[in-house]
């Protein structure tokens, strides 16, 4: 468990921060933008949160959990994907597929593209899903200049489909969903 007594240190007053291990990196690296917008993510999910319960706050939960071994995943530049270290893994992302699978059974199919909005639930929702995709592209830019844990993108990616199925879920099931009207207002 993490305690913290202290929440200024002044380390990183210089424009710098550690990484897990102790390296220090300017607060600008592609690695503290990944994690640092995977933090977003979860501060866009605990306003959801404010209009949730049951089920889909419980899941909502487990993501924010989720999120925080993410950024600590990417926070981690080495390579030791071993079960001791904290890292997302592949079980992680099976459960939001088979949460995805089970709330898409219960969706009709679209015939146009989802605009946020419906409920408030759902328009934030559409709001951290834009996010998450914001991380997935810092965290994919990262990887193609330093080792980035694959699951961890797999994640990611599985995670802004979770929140957009999930916004359909919460706009009663698709019937509050607001749709795009291609050239409506030629």
């Amino acid at each position: 468990m993490v305690r913290l007594t202290k929440i200024y240190t002044r380390g990183g007053d210089g424009g710098e921060t550690s990484l897990v291990g102790g390296d220090r990196v300017p607060k600008h690296s592609a690695r503290v933008a990944a994690y640092g917008t995977v933090d977003e993510t979860n501060a866009a999910i605990g306003i959801v949160r404010l209009h949730t319960s049951d089920e889909p706050d419980a899941m909502l939960g487990r993501i924010q959990d989720d999120l925080f071994d993410l950024g600590a995943d990417l926070g981690n530049p080495g390579t030791d994907l071993s079960p001791q270290s904290l890292r997302i893994v592949q079980a992680q992302v099976d459960r939001l597929e088979r949460e995805i699978d089970a709330m898409n059974e219960t969706l009709a199919p679209l015939n146009s593209f989802v605009l946020p909005g419906g409920t408030a639930a759902s328009a934030y929702l559409h709001l951290a899903r834009t996010v998450c995709r914001r991380a997935e592209r810092c965290a994919t830019e990262l990887a193609a200049i330093e080792f980035v844990n694959p699951a961890a993108i797999k994640y990611l990616n599985r995670l802004s489909d979770h929140l957009f199925v999930l916004g359909r879920h919460l706009n009663d099931r698709g019937q509050r969903d607001v749709l795009w009207r291609p050239g409506a207002n030629r």
